[in-house]
C-alpha cells in the first residue's frame, strides 16, 4: 500500500454519524421556494457543498435562481438550531482511527460541504478541536465536491505537496469524485453513510470498506 502523509476524512456519514436533520433541514428549507423534495432529490446531491446542491435542486424545479439565497440562509438556520443542542455522535471507530494515524505520522484533515459555523459547533460536540490537524469547509474554497478544492486546501494548509501520499475517504459519490479529481494515491469509499455500496462502485475507488474503523488494516 503507498505510504501515506495526509488522511482528507469527510464529516457528515464518514466520521460523523448520519442524522435525519440534514434532509430535515433541506425539507424544511425548500418550503421557501414551494418545493416538496424526495428522499432521492436528496440522496442525489449528499457529499456537495450545500450552498451548490442547492441551487442545483432548483434548477432542477425550473425555479429561480434567485431564491438559492433565502433557501441556503433557511437550511442553515434550521440545521444550527438543531445541532446547537445536540446530540452529534462520532462514527464507531473513528477516534481510534484518527488516534492510529497521528501514531503513524499520519496527519488528520476533515473537509466538509458544511459553513464554518456549523462544522465548529460538529467539533465542538465532539470535542475533536485537538484531535485533527485541520478542517477544512465549503466556505473555504471556491468550489465544492465533486472539485477537489476541499482536498488540495487541506494540503495547501498543512504544506503537503506530493498527493499521491494523500489518502481521501468519504461516503458519497461526490467524495470519490473529488478524490479522482485531486489524484489521491489512495481514494477509500466507506458503507457507514449516505450511498450504499452499488452507487460507490460507480465511481473511481481504491477500496470500499464498512467504516472507517477498517481504515488502519487498509493503510498499514
Amino acid at each position: 500500500m503507498t505510504k501515506v502523509d495526509l488522511v482528507v476524512f469527510d464529516m457528515i456519514g464518514t466520521t460523523v454519524e448520519a442524522s435525519p436533520r440534514v434532509p430535515e433541514a433541506f425539507k424544511a428549507a425548500y418550503e421557501v421556494a414551494d418545493i416538496a423534495l424526495s428522499a432521492e432529490d436528496i440522496s442525489s446531491i449528499r457529499g456537495k457543498s450545500k450552498r451548490e446542491a442547492i441551487l442545483e435542486l432548483l434548477e432542477r424545479n425550473d425555479k429561480a435562481i434567485d431564491l438559492a439565497e433565502p433557501v441556503y440562509n433557511a437550511f442553515r438556520s434550521y440545521l444550527v438550531d438543531c445541532y446547537r443542542d445536540g446530540p452529534v455522535n462520532a462514527i464507531s471507530g473513528a477516534d481510534d482511527t484518527f488516534s492510529w494515524c497521528h501514531d503513524h505520522d499520519i496527519q488528520v484533515a476533515l473537509t466538509t460541504g458544511f459553513d464554518r459555523e456549523v462544522a465548529n459547533l460538529l467539533i465542538a460536540h465532539l470535542g475533536w478541536d485537538d484531535v485533527v490537524d485541520v478542517i477544512v469547509c465549503n466556505d473555504d474554497v471556491n468550489r465544492g465536491r465533486p472539485a477537489p478544492d476541499l482536498i488540495m486546501a487541506a494540503m495547501e494548509r498543512l504544506q503537503k505537496i506530493d498527493v499521491s501520499r494523500v489518502a481521501s475517504v468519504g461516503d458519497t459519490v461526490s467524495d470519490l469524485e473529488a478524490g479522482a479529481n485531486a489524484g489521491t494515491g489512495i481514494n477509500v469509499g466507506v458503507l457507514s453513510g449516505a450511498h450504499k455500496r452499488q452507487q460507490l462502485s460507480s465511481v473511481p475507488h481504491t477500496a470500499l470498506i464498512d467504516s472507517v474503523a477498517e481504515l488502519p488494516a487498509l493503510l498499514a
